[in-house]
């Protein structure tokens, strides 16, 4: 690999890196839930067979097809192309794959940017700015615009370092922190009333509430969870050295994913249920659990105000942990598109991190002066419906249009005899006809 490119100086650093990049707020919050809302401990036994089983085949085409192309989307899948047509289409995913990981940043960054806000707000309150912390709190689009944009130049800095500088110093710094903080949550939270009842709701299954739909469910949370479809961890695959063994770094990936999710279920749902015996309303007025930006932004900050003075800590420590989070995801996607401006259009690193951070920042700027419009449009379009499509055009290319004996010969570099293994006697056709299909399935519940 050329010098300019960067590359991964460690399995360490990769490991932390793509880990950071599957972790992000949706696994912190999202999974833990949807969990509670879908079956508790049925939905997250169904989750963790279904890791391996639709996410595991679909990181290892992602990350086979960017090592092999060390390259950008757009070129990586080019490449694999055999003919005009496969190449056209190969670059029309591929720039799909950017304009979708652009509109997940584009959003992310405002949610990210709320969660700074609430980290900064018990420093606020601590020092008796009243009228700050408030502030810091509400929902105003001064607030909104603000720290937005401080989230986006943290990304941006990180991006502008180059890979191993950037990328892998902070992914290693960032996830080791957010377990500590993540453990240290958790053994406060399950020594107070009411945890419990959360962790039981978590840990044992009722296996009579498993059908379909809880099946698709867990099924699109497992593909989602891994960040795929938009590019990321085949922008990663491009960096990683050709001594590793794929399968293992696939396989670790998917672990410490799933693993790091299961964790953040043994804070988030005991602490949901904490907050009830304390008299915060965790279920709506239509019996439904309250979710997502209303869990963490509404109903776990409650608990924190009737902690007294140690809620203040709590509340730092909670938000410092959402914003790790949000960051070693936020600095994969803004990747995607700077690794294209970098190859393709010959723009130096700091130069394309900036064109490219701005241009998603001016996408963030107009959804937040429209935010009742396009908040939810963007989330859709992109999460909804661009990333599971992403998902599937990926695998085909991986299964049907790259020459087989090209694929074989990318999977012996850094594991020799890999077309002896078991790997090689599923996967290939695995992620030919299963893969699509598990993907299409989940993707067909939640839009439909």
């Amino acid at each position: 690999m050329s010098a300019p490119r960067g590359q991964f100086s460690s399995n360490i650093g990769f490991l932390m890196a793509a880990a950071g990049s599957a972790v992000g707020l949706g696994n912190i919050w999202g999974f833990p839930t949807k969990a509670a809302a879908s079956g508790g401990a049925a939905f997250v036994m169904v989750y963790l067979i279904l890791a391996f089983l639709l996410a595991y085949p679909a990181l290892m085409a992602e990350l086979t097809i960017g090592r092999y192309a060390r390259s950008n989307m757009v070129h990586a899948l080019r490449t694999i192309a055999k003919g005009p047509v496969s190449r056209f289409l190969g670059g029309l995913t591929g720039f799909g794959g950017i304009a979708v990981a652009s509109l997940i940043l584009s959003f992310y960054a405002i949610v990210a940017g709320w969660m700074v806000a609430h980290l900064a707000e018990p420093f606020a309150s601590l020092f008796g700015a009243t009228d700050a912390a408030q502030w810091l709190t509400g929902d105003s689009t001064a607030r909104n615009l603000t720290f937005t944009a401080i989230f986006s130049g943290m990304t941006m800095v990180i991006i502008a370092a180059g890979v191993e500088k950037g990328i892998e110093r902070w992914s290693t710094l960032l996830m080791p922190s957010l377990l500590i903080l993540m453990l240290l949550l958790i053994l406060y939270v399950l020594s107070q009333p009411g945890a419990m009842t959360g962790l039981e709701v978590y840990l044992m299954p009722d296996l009579s509430l498993i059908d379909p739909e809880l099946m698709l469910s867990a099924m699109g949370q497992a593909f989602f969870s891994l960040s795929l479809g938009v590019g990321t961890m085949l922008i990663y695959g491009s960096y990683l050295s050709q001594q590793e063994s794929l399968p293992r770094l696939g396989a670790l990936v998917t672990l410490i994913d799933v693993g790091i999710a299961f964790t953040a279920g043994l804070l988030i749902l005991p602490a949901m249920y904490v907050a009830q015996e304390a008299g915060t309303q965790i279920f709506s007025a239509s019996g439904e659990l309250i979710a997502g930006p209303g869990l963490i932004l509404q109903v776990l900050p409650a608990l924190f105000n009737e902690m007294g003075s140690a809620g203040l800590f709590v509340a730092m420590a909670f938000f410092a942990l959402m914003v790790i989070a949000s960051l070693t995801s936020s600095i994969s996607m803004l990747e995607v598109p700077v690794a294209f401006a970098i190859e393709s259009l010959k723009v130096p690193r700091k130069a394309a991190t900036s064109m490219m951070g701005l241009v998603i920042f001016a996408i963030s700027t107009v959804i937040i002066l429209n935010f009742d419009a396009l908040f939810g449009l963007v989330i859709s379009i992109s999460t909804e419906w661009g990333q599971p499509l992403l998902g599937v055009a990926l695998c085909i290319f991986a299964g049907w249009i790259w020459r087989r004996d090209q694929l074989l010969m990318e999977l012996k570099e850094g594991h020799e005899h890999i077309e002896s293994t078991l790997f090689w006697k599923i996967w290939p056709w695995y992620v030919r006809i299963v893969c699509p299909l598990l993907i299409l399935a989940a993707f067909a519940q939640s839009v439909f």
